[in-house]
């Protein structure tokens, strides 16, 4: 018996054509050794959805992304559209893409695999084993708030300039409970540990957010153990003793912030990858959209020197929370182990004394020959 499945890429700017191409040989080998079937559409978001529709995403390609199983997107940006207006900015079709299919939780893994241990900006025995789950809610707070916007402020006679800047932070008792919820389940799964952090010493949202995730907890998961924590706090905690945390679960914006500082525990943007996953759609499964956590990366764009295990990476985590193929994500999260154990390397994982880096097409060669000898 085989399974098939719907699957959405989006392959977009500067490396992500190149990665993903690397993430379609492994597609492959699991359709062929391991009866895993995908119905995949290929379309355009981003600058390339610019140059061709004048917008950053088409109704047409929403409309795709709505009824597939899940979305595997590479990235986004570039210096040609820089100049562009904010609306029409090749990140609007991302956000849109999280807005329209209401992807409330962002599942941010920061793992360090130990033949990289050495390539964190931290000592070895600090980041050494870490495996960290970040779940950011993605949906509402500061980037989505009303009202926002740059104004004059011709009023106040003490304001240089003339102007004011203003987003608004704002989120509902049923934004924050449903995305606690998402990290509750998480660490079931894991080590049982959730960490919630907020600034309630100084934020209303912030006094409320921390109110909620412990509703939830009394009244549904009293069993998962809860702590709360100030973000800026959890920011020095990340550097200083990581291994304390199992799934760390903020909002927007904090979560934008400490999931970056997480990902350079491990040594290299780009080893990690992203999920974003929403309510069920009528099959059970959820509204998903998988990506790396680096850009565009435009300076090495079209040179095949591209790290294509993120983007790979995210797939794994597509067949654990979209097709419930946990097994089959273990296998392909094995196989990176190894070829990274076997001191294959991209190069952004070379060492000062140097080496023979391999380019894309190679590392993606590498896994897939490694998916041979361990499937």
């Amino acid at each position: 018996m085989s399974d098939r499945f719907s699957l959405l890429i989006l392959p977009g700017d500067g490396i992500g054509p190149e990665v993903m191409a690397e993430v379609r040989k492994v597609i492959a080998w699991f359709g062929k050794r391991r009866g895993l079937l995908f119905d995949v559409d290929e379309d355009l978001v981003g600058g390339a959805a610019y140059d061709a529709h004048g917008t950053p995403l088409s109704d047409a390609t929403m409309a795709r992304a709505q009824s597939v199983d899940a979305v595997l997107l590479g990235a986004v940006g570039g210096p040609a559209y820089d100049n562009l207006d904010f609306a029409v900015k090749p990140e609007r079709g991302l956000l849109r893409l999280r807005k329209e299919m209401d992807l409330y939780a962002n599942l941010r893994p920061a793992q360090c695999f130990d033949a990289l241990a050495d390539f964190s900006s931290l000592k070895r025995e600090v980041v050494a084993g870490l495996d960290i789950l970040i779940v950011r809610e993605l949906t509402s707070g500061i980037y989505f708030g009303e009202p926002r916007g740059i104004h004059s402020d011709d009023n106040n006679p003490d304001n240089e300039g003339g102007r004011v800047g203003i987003n608004t932070q704002r989120y509902t008792s049923g934004e924050i409970r449903r995305v606690a919820r998402s990290a509750f389940e998480l660490a079931r799964k894991r080590k049982n540990r959730v960490c919630s952090m907020e600034k309630a010493n100084v934020m209303e949202s912030g006094i409320l957010w921390r109110e909620e995730v412990q509703w939830v907890h009394d009244n549904e998961y009293p069993d998962v153990e809860l702590s709360h924590m100030y973000a800026d706090n959890g920011a020095m905690q990340l550097v200083r003793r990581p291994s304390q945390f199992d799934v760390i679960v903020t909002d927007n914006l904090f979560g934008d912030i400490l999931s970056d500082a997480a990902a350079m525990l491990t040594g290299s943007l780009g080893m990690l990858p992203s999920a974003s996953l929403g309510a069920p759609m009528a099959n059970g499964r959820p509204k998903a959209l998988y990506e790396p956590v680096h850009g565009s990366a435009p300076d090495i764009a079209g040179q095949g020197r591209a790290n294509p295990i993120a983007c790979i990476l995210s797939f794994a985590m597509a067949l654990r929370y979209s097709f419930d193929r946990g097994e089959d994500a273990d296998l392909l999260e094995r196989a990176v182990e190894k070829v990274l154990a076997d001191g294959v390397r991209t190069a952004d994982l070379m060492a000062a004394d140097g080496g023979t880096p391999v380019g894309t097409s190679e590392m993606g060669d590498h896994i897939v020959a490694a998916l041979d000898q361990l499937g």
